[in-house]
């Protein structure tokens, strides 16, 4: 698809997915030693209207300060970068490797109470720093959670559309 690197600095592997209004690509990142792989986001907007564009541009650059900001925690994928190209925006993102929790449920299947306990209380404790910075996920489901192969702990990903808290109070 990608014949020249995407933003100079990634060489396209394969699609990994696609949405509504994105599309997920691994890559290897061909200015880091060993060329890992990671994962770029393609974020489409649907205008070429130069107001909406810029406005399209505030937004993305807004989200990219908050997942820079998220990515110190150590079950949320890191961004390694973000980029305009061609008028289309890209988020760069560690590479999580491990198996998507919507792939560990079956339907008809409970899992034991205990299981269930502890799963939550690590969910929880993501969102719980999520939250902390002032983040609203927007996004929270099976596939969006995965169980890191290295470790067995949950990574919550998928932060393309967090919605920072507002800190003015209500009356």
């Amino acid at each position: 698809m990608h014949s020249t690197p995407l933003g100079g600095r990634y060489k396209f592997i394969r699609q990994l997915g696609a949405g509504g209004f994105s599309r997920t690509f691994l890559v290897q990142d061909l200015h880091l030693p060993d060329h890992p792989w990671c994962v770029v986001k393609q974020l489409m907007p649907k205008t070429t209207n130069a107001e909406s564009l810029e406005m399209a541009r505030r937004l993305f650059d807004t989200e990219a300060r908050v997942l820079y900001q998220l990515g110190s925690h150590s079950q949320i994928p890191a961004l390694l970068a973000h980029f305009e190209e061609n008028q289309e925006f890209y988020l760069a993102q560690e590479l999580i490797e491990g198996e998507q929790l919507s792939r560990q449920l079956t339907a008809g299947k409970s899992w034991p109470e205990a299981w269930v306990i502890i799963l939550l209380k690590e969910i929880l404790e993501i969102l719980s720093f999520v939250h902390c910075q002032q983040v609203i996920h927007r996004d929270i489901k099976p596939s969006n959670l995965i169980r890191r192969r290295q470790d067995g702990r949950i990574v919550l990903t998928c932060f393309t559309a967090p919605k920072s808290i507002s800190t003015q109070s209500r009356s």
